[in-house]
């Protein structure tokens, strides 16, 4: 049974990746920071602060992964705004302090690094749909520390450092902060059928276009990612995609479907980002070359989920 190291093990994605990865035939070690609570299924439990270079190397060699995943980061883009120096701390320092680790502690581990599609940032103006060749043009903190931690493992992987960049699209699912868009509506929605909030959803941009995914896919892809430790030659970056566009307004309209409430929709000036932009979708031809991997769950059926849990917490 490979062992294999998870940062950010406590992470919406982190908690449902753990259970695949051991469905997969991995001993998963979580790691997770000083102020996490310990909420994974994992098969062993490590508390580290990523920033914290000394602690986190004796973490790497304690575990000796033949794996990495480095899930790891401040991902909310407001709070990247709200506190670009703790962004950068632990978005780049933090996968600095990593990859160190584990070029001097695990050097044949094999590393999958997901970036995010927010790197590509004004480049979506100007493309349809965006691969890997696209230039990265980021444009806020979030998306600049992630092209600056991309930078970083591409010059350690010259070291000998080896492994993947993925660079996942939108992903969602029942267990996801409010602070994100379907989690926000799916909760306001809860909330309003309980007689807890008024009937008035409150939204952002509506008209901006994304590309949607199921979180169990994304993990599905990055199972899929880990196998090209045994292929060398793969491509060192990959989009995770569905490369299907959808509004806002679509994703919203579906949420509004599966609910006999009447609901108001009110634009709220707060719940829009300064630097949106009007659309995201990605192309993952690469991926889907490289390793087979396809998108297989209705985006109806994840928000379906999603009211499901927050009709649960309401």
């Amino acid at each position: 049974m490979s062992r294999l190291l998870l940062t950010g093990a406590n992470g919406f994605v982190g908690r449902i990746l753990t259970a695949r990865l051991q469905q997969s035939g991995f001993h998963v070690t979580a790691l997770r920071g000083n102020s996490t609570p310990a909420d994974s299924t994992a098969d062993e439990h490590l508390v580290c602060d990523i920033r914290d270079a000394k602690a986190l190397a004796q973490a790497v060699a304690q575990v000796k992964p033949a794996y990495v995943v480095h899930l790891a980061a401040i991902s909310h883009v407001p709070t990247s705004f709200k506190d670009p120096l703790l962004t950068w701390q632990t978005n780049v320092m933090g996968s600095m302090n990593l990859l160190e680790a584990i070029k001097q502690h695990a050097p044949e581990a094999f590393a999958l690094f997901p970036s995010s599609s927010e790197v590509y940032g004004a480049a979506f103006k100007s493309a349809d749909s965006v691969d890997e060749n696209t230039p990265p043009q980021p444009l806020n903190p979030y998306a600049a520390s992630k092209v600056a931690a991309e930078r970083a493992f591409r010059e350690y992987s010259r070291q000998g450092v080896k492994g993947v960049i993925a660079r996942p699209f939108n992903h969602i699912c029942a267990q996801q902060s409010p602070d994100f868009v379907t989690a926000s509506f799916a909760r306001q929605i809860a909330l309003i059928e309980a007689g807890k909030q008024a009937p008035v959803l409150k939204v952002g941009n509506l008209d901006a276009v994304r590309d949607f995914l199921d979180v169990q896919d994304v993990c599905s892809a990055y199972i899929e990612l880990l196998k090209l430790a045994d292929k060398p030659g793969h491509p060192p970056c990959l989009n995770i995609a569905s490369g299907h566009s959808r509004t806002i307004r679509e994703v919203l309209d579906l949420l509004l479907s599966l609910s006999t409430a009447k609901i108001n929709v009110e634009l709220d000036p707060e719940r829009l980002r300064p630097s949106d932009i009007p659309v995201a979708v990605g192309n993952a031809r690469l991926l889907q070359e490289t390793t087979g991997w396809q998108p297989k769950i209705p985006l109806q059926d994840t928000l379906r989920e999603l009211l499901d849990y927050w009709r649960c917490q309401a």
